[in-house]
C-alpha cells in the first residue's frame, strides 16, 4: 500500500498516525492559515490524495493543476468548495465526514439559541466591563429580560441529520416543532420528535426560533433575505450554524436593528474569516467563528473517518462516505 497524501491543515493526530502506520507518505501544511491556491498546487502537485477543509479552494482551475490527484478526503460535512463536475471529469473521488459531528453541531445550535434568547453574551459583557458594578444595582425586575424557550415554537429549516438532532433536543423544552424540508419524513419519525411539516412561509410566520440546518446549494443560497425576514414572526430569533451564504447578512442586520427580530446566533458567515460588518455592533446577536463541531470528541472522530476513507481508497475499497459514487462506478477498483 502506497500513496502520497497532502493535508491542507493539521488535524487531530489520529488521522496522520493511521495513514503513516499503513505506510502512506504524508505531508501536512504548517500553521493555522491555510494555503492559497498557488501554495496548495505547489505543495500538492504530486499528491494522489488531498485532505481538505471547507475553506480550501478546490475549483476547476486548481484541480486541473493537480494531475496525480485521485481523491479528495474532505474534513467536513459540506463540500461546496469542491467543483464536483471538475472532479468527475478528472475521475477524482470526493468523500466527507457526515454523522460524526451531528450531535456536537446540534448541541451548538442550542448553545446559540439559549445564549441569544437569554442574552448571555450581553450579561457577560455587562459584568466583565464593570458596568454592573458602576451602576450599583444588584438586581432589578427589568434587568436583562430575554425570551423564554420552554413551550415556544421551534422552526427547523432543513430536516436532515442535524435538523432532526436539533428537533430532538426541543423535546426536553416541551416545544412545538415545525420543520420544512424538500421531502417530508416518515410519520413515525415526526411523531417521535413531536414535529410537524410546514410550508416554508408558515414556518417563517409561526416560529419563535428558526434554526437553519440546510446545505448550501444553488437553491438555498440567499434563501433568507429581506422578504423572508419580513415574513418571520415579530420578535423571533434566527440561528444559523449551517452555511453563511444562506442568510442575507445585511437584511438580518436591518431586521435586528429595527426590532423586527429579537436576536440571532451566527456560527457561519458569507466570507470566512468575516471582516468587520455592522452586525458586529449589535448587542442582540451572538457571534462564533464556525465552531459548531469544535469538541475534542467530534473533531477526533472526523479525523478518524477521513483516514478510514483514505485507507479504503488506497486498498481498492469504496470509501464509506463518498459524495460522488458515480465516479467510483466509472473508475472501479484503483490500480496501484
Amino acid at each position: 500500500m502506497s500513496a502520497r497524501v497532502f493535508f491542507t491543515r493539521e488535524l487531530p493526530s489520529v488521522a496522520v498516525d493511521l495513514l503513516r502506520g499503513a505506510g502512506l507518505e504524508v505531508e501536512v501544511w504548517e500553521g493555522w492559515r491555510g494555503p492559497t491556491p498557488e501554495e496548495l498546487v505547489g505543495r500538492a502537485k504530486d499528491a494522489e490524495v488531498l485532505v481538505s477543509l471547507l475553506s480550501d479552494d478546490l475549483s476547476s482551475g486548481v484541480l486541473e493543476r493537480l494531475p496525480r490527484l485521485r481523491m479528495i478526503a474532505q474534513y467536513a460535512v459540506g463540500y461546496d468548495n469542491v467543483d464536483l463536475e471538475a472532479a468527475k471529469r478528472r475521475g477524482i473521488l470526493v468523500s466527507n465526514t457526515p454523522d460524526v459531528l451531528t450531535e456536537a453541531t446540534a448541541d451548538f445550535v442550542w448553545a446559540l439559541l439559549l445564549a441569544a434568547a437569554r442574552r448571555v453574551v450581553e450579561g457577560d459583557l455587562f459584568v466583565r466591563s464593570g458596568r454592573w458594578y458602576e451602576e450599583g444595582v444588584a438586581w432589578h425586575p427589568l434587568m436583562m429580560l430575554g425570551s423564554s424557550v420552554s413551550g415556544k415554537t421551534l422552526g427547523v429549516l432543513g430536516f436532515g441529520r442535524i435538523g432532526r438532532a436539533v428537533a430532538r433536543r426541543a423535546l426536553g423544552f416541551g416545544m412545538r416543532v415545525l420543520y420544512h424540508s424538500r421531502t417530508r419524513v416518515a410519520p413515525e419519525l415526526e411523531s417521535s420528535l413531536n414535529a410537524s411539516f410546514a410550508p416554508f412561509e408558515v414556518l417563517l410566520a409561526e416560529s419563535d426560533f428558526l434554526a437553519v440546518c440546510l446545505p448550501l446549494t444553488r437553491e438555498t443560497q440567499g434563501l433568507l433575505g429581506r422578504r423572508e425576514m419580513d415574513l418571520m414572526k415579530r420578535g423571533a430569533i434566527l440561528i444559523n450554524a449551517a452555511r453563511g451564504r444562506i442568510v442575507d447578512l445585511d437584511a438580518l442586520h436591518d431586521a435586528l436593528r429595527d426590532g423586527r427580530l429579537a436576536g440571532a446566533g451566527l456560527d457561519v458567515f458569507p466570507v470566512e474569516p468575516m471582516p468587520r460588518h455592522p452586525i458586529f455592533e449589535l448587542p442582540n446577536v451572538v457571534l462564533a467563528p464556525h465552531m459548531a463541531s469544535a469538541t475534542v470528541e467530534a473533531r477526533t472522530e472526523m479525523a478518524k473517518l477521513v483516514a478510514e476513507n483514505v485507507l479504503d481508497f488506497v486498498s481498492g475499497r469504496r470509501p464509506r462516505t463518498l459524495v460522488n459514487p458515480e465516479v467510483w462506478e466509472d473508475v472501479g477498483r484503483p490500480s496501484r
